[in-house]
């Protein structure tokens, strides 16, 4: 019998022959292990980080200076750093080993080439967990005479050490916050010479040293593996079948929110799977290309796509033009709106749908009428409008100015204004703009921007008379309390303003105000419900699979902590990072799996590319899916399943119903509350906002009959001792401490995490591999059950690494291992090369089952059983 195999890969190390380690999962308890992107200790628990190092070095008052390393993986556990920081002069060098089963060292090389004097100097930094100081592991400790640090409970019997050899210049607490230590291997002056340090972690209790990722996914060298043969230009899988009933776009007429879910004009409800166009992408492809890439993208399953980062000033042109030409931003670029208006007709002639952002990162310049411009530029040309928009009208009528230019523009090719154009599914106001968290604090008095500053103040002070709140708390914009009251008031005046203009433009599509991102708590969502949705911003890093619910928040459960009773979610951006992480096939899945049991609303992918389409050099990026044989895997098979609602709904629901003290006096989000990560373990979790006095406009929620009301954001709704979930429906399970996400419906079936070794079952497939990490998926194409169906798909992922400074194509790990497949006699099994040619492969059948045996003897992503 005749074998396959398949093309995949992932950043690693390049080291071949070396035996793969035990595969310890991230979800067990507490595990340390050394950071490859700085060569320090990391500490996690359940999969979650709860200490984290990092290098930084300051001169002169406090002048932060760039550290640059360079890691490598040697063999199993023993590593080396190279590090460099040109403004002080020196450089680094460690050697770093597990010389015994608890017992990290460091030897370390410091070499200064010039005396430095007036300087801070610097050294290692250790960001500890509040919540693990309170709770498990109380407040690290101090060696003395600048020794190091401990941290851990001695009734516990967990202890975690990290000592120097000799002492280090100076080891202390930050401003006396218990949560940061700096470790300072200088303090000035920094002397000329040599110095030696050693420095010793040493563990205890039920605490593991564990191996880094590149050595969990297997230490093979990338460049043995074959290259992808992934075409650019045409999808390697053809789902446009989902998009036919909607050529063109807007033909059911305008999408609007009804209740908790979006609608066409004809009460038809749509599920959105998209992606994003971003900055060089929209403004530098050919027009050849524009339409090409629509198809493509139909091609793939998506069907929305939003425009973004189309007035970034780092774009050249972007929507006002040439940068180098134009000296404001009032007016909109001919050539610019061209391609804008070619992208949006090309899209809707393949039924895929836009999302339009009025405002992502526009930078104002001194020539557009800005009040206070000076200010805020502080002798720059131009200065970001983010915060400063809620407290300058001038700020707000350029934005508006904008919008209905924007807005009211018609499209060459199809005739309409967007305004006007129903293949315009939704509008966003301002990109990851909120005063709740990040930008209430760029109006405090100490920030240098005194009129602005004034304005803030005067409304708080407004705010506070008005509701009897102590002033002196109302206006302090880092704390919980009577602030998160008024920066939630202030932020839905602007956002009630901005919407009635929109309106009166002409905008009939949901209107998002801005994204809930960046870690915002739950104290954040009351301004944004002045919109038809809610939208949400996630990005997540390794392991998602392996967050343990009960300790640990992974991506998927800040998205779900936005999911607002009575108004539909949409999702404009998912992803993880650092590119190229090894396990990102696994995370369309995940997302797919888990928004279709939410009932979230739409789900787009950051991003599907940033550089424009042309022919010729390409480059690998974490934002440029278009070309990444590991996302683009299984992100075909996510739109599918998501799509056709393969996964059932929940049919358990959970309302997280918080008084306004406990939504506005504490912060809660997933990262301290295990009733937001192990809810939607289970069923649907929403969130009820409660009426609140002093926020007249926030509407009480109407929560379902069937709805189970919970209160306390400390309460688990998984046992103590889990060590997987299962989706109430049955259809979905989650096993942390194994690293394996499970789907098995009629229709689709899936494996993925760490499947090497192991032997997975489903309804109608069966799954070994030996390639320690990796996805598996079998779908119907026909719409018939698995086990009956004769058409259908089969999605393989793994690793997937670019060349060298990250050209393309990429190399891709070799799937090893079989799978089983019911389905009836008579079936061929084909793969599509890179010019859409199908090449039949063997399969052998007996007794109802196709086993498929990948052994490298032929390579594909995508494989087809008809």
């Amino acid at each position: 019998m005749n074998v396959l195999a398949l093309r995949h890969l992932v950043r690693l190390s390049g080291i071949a022959g070396l035996a793969l380690l035990p595969l310890t999962g991230w979800g067990s308890a507490w595990q340390v292990s050394v950071d490859e992107q700085n060569g320090l200790p990391s500490v996690t628990r359940g999969g979650g980080p709860v200490m984290q190092a990092k290098f930084d070095f300051w001169a002169g008052n406090w002048s932060w200076t760039g550290f640059q390393t360079e890691f490598k993986v040697n063999g199993p556990y023993h590593y080396t750093l190279r590090g460099k920081n040109k403004e002080l002069d020196f450089d680094l060098a460690a050697d770093i080993r597990k010389e015994q089963a608890q017992t990290l060292t460091w030897a370390i090389d410091l070499d200064a080439h010039s005396r430095q004097a007036g300087v801070m100097g610097g050294g290692m930094v250790f960001q500890f967990d509040p919540a693990q100081i309170a709770g498990d592991m109380g407040a690290p400790q101090l060696l003395p005479d600048n020794r190091g640090w401990w941290w851990g409970k001695a009734d516990q019997g967990r202890r975690i050490e990290m000592r120097f050899d000799p002492p280090l210049a100076k080891v202390y607490f930050e401003r006396g916050n218990p949560s940061e230590l700096r470790a300072f291997l200088y303090k000035d002056p920094i002397n000329a010479g040599k110095q030696q340090i050693r420095a010793v972690l040493n563990v205890t209790g039920d605490i593991d040293l564990g191996p880094t990722p590149t050595e969990r996914f297997g230490l093979a060298d990338p460049a043995s593996w074959p290259d992808d043969q992934l075409d650019w230009r045409t999808s390697p899988v053809d789902l446009s079948f989902l998009n036919a009933a909607e050529k063109p776009a807007g033909k059911r007429g305008f999408v609007k929110a009804v209740g908790e879910q979006l609608m066409f004009a004809d009460n038809t409800p749509v599920r959105f799977w998209g992606t994003n166009l971003s900055a060089y992408s929209l403004f530098k492809t050919p027009d050849e290309e524009i339409r090409q890439q629509a198809k493509r993208l139909s091609a793939l399953g998506f069907n929305l796509v939003r425009l973004h980062h189309h007035d970034s000033p780092w774009v050249n042109p972007n929507v006002f033009g040439d940068g180098t030409l134009v000296s404001d931003t009032q007016q909109l670029g001919t050539e610019s709106l061209r391609k804008l208006d070619l992208w949006i007709k090309a899209l809707k002639d393949e039924g895929v749908y836009i999302w339009l952002d009025m405002h992502v990162q526009r930078a104002l310049t001194a020539n557009d009428s800005i009040d206070d411009f000076k200010e805020l530029a502080k002798g720059e040309a131009r200065i970001d409008l983010k915060g400063y928009a809620y407290v300058n009208s001038s700020i707000q009528q350029a934005m508006k100015r904008f919008a209905e230019q924007y807005l009211t523009h018609v499209n060459a090719y199809t005739g309409l204004a967007y305004k006007d154009d129903p293949a315009i599914a939704a509008v966003l106001i301002t990109n990851e703009n909120d005063l709740t968290q990040h930008y209430g604090n760029a109006l405090m008095p100490n920030k240098d921007v005194p009129r602005h500053s004034e304005r803030y103040m005067a409304a708080a002070k407004a705010f506070a008379k008005q509701y009897d709140l102590p002033a002196d708390l109302t206006w302090r914009a880092w704390e919980h309390g009577p602030s998160k009251l008024f920066l939630n008031e202030l932020e839905h005046r602007f956002n009630a303003d901005m919407i009635a203009h929109l309106r009166t433009v002409g905008v009939k599509v949901p209107i998002a105000t801005t994204s809930t991102w960046g870690g915002n708590g739950l104290s954040a969502l009351p301004a944004l419900t002045a919109g038809d949705v809610i939208d949400a911003h996630s990005y997540g890093a390794i392991g998602q699979l392996e967050k343990n619910p009960l300790t640990s928040d992974g991506m998927i459960d800040w998205i779900a902590a936005a999911q607002v009773v009575g108004k539909p979610l949409t999702v404009t951006e998912w992803n993880a990072e650092p590119f190229p992480l090894p396990d990102r096939h696994a995370l369309p899945l995940y997302v797919a799996g888990t928004a279709a049991h939410q009932g979230w609303d739409a789900m787009l992918q950051y991003a599907y590319s940033q550089q424009a389409f042309n022919p010729g050099w390409r480059t690998a990026d974490n934002w440029h899916a278009y070309n990444d044989p590991a996302m683009l895997a299984t992100l075909p098979a996510a739109a599918l399943l998501y799509r056709r609602a393969d996964v059932k709904p929940a049919t358990t629901h959970y309302v997280f119903a918080p008084t306004p003290a406990t939504l506005y006096n504490q912060e809660i989000t997933p990262r301290n509350s295990p009733l937001l990560r192990t809810a939607m373990e289970k069923g649907q979790l929403q969130i009820a906002l409660p009426q609140t006095p002093e926020l007249p406009w926030l509407r009480p929620a109407d929560i379902a009959a069937d709805a189970q009301v919970l209160r306390d954001p400390g309460q688990s709704l998984l046992a103590a001792d889990a060590s997987e979930s299962v989706t109430d429906t049955g259809e979905l399970k989650r096993n942390w401490q194994l690293g394996i996400y499970t789907i098995d419906t009629a229709l689709t079936q899936a494996a993925s995490g760490w499947l090497g070794g192991r032997k997975i079952n489903l309804g109608a497939i069966q799954v070994e591999t030996r390639t320690p990490y990796a996805s598996v998926v079998v779908q119907s194409l026909d719409g018939k059950p698995l086990g009956v169906s004769r058409d259908l798909l089969l999605s393989l992922g793994t690793r997937a690494m670019p060349k060298a400074d990250d050209k393309t194509p990429f190399n891709v790990e070799p799937l090893e291992g079989s799978l089983t497949i019911k389905a009836p006699a008579g079936l061929q099994l084909f793969a599509r090369d890179a010019q859409a040619q199908l090449k039949a492969l063997p399969a052998a059948y007996k007794d109802g089952h196709y086993t498929i045996t990948f052994d490298n003897r032929y390579m594909s992503n995508w494989l087809f059983l008809k």
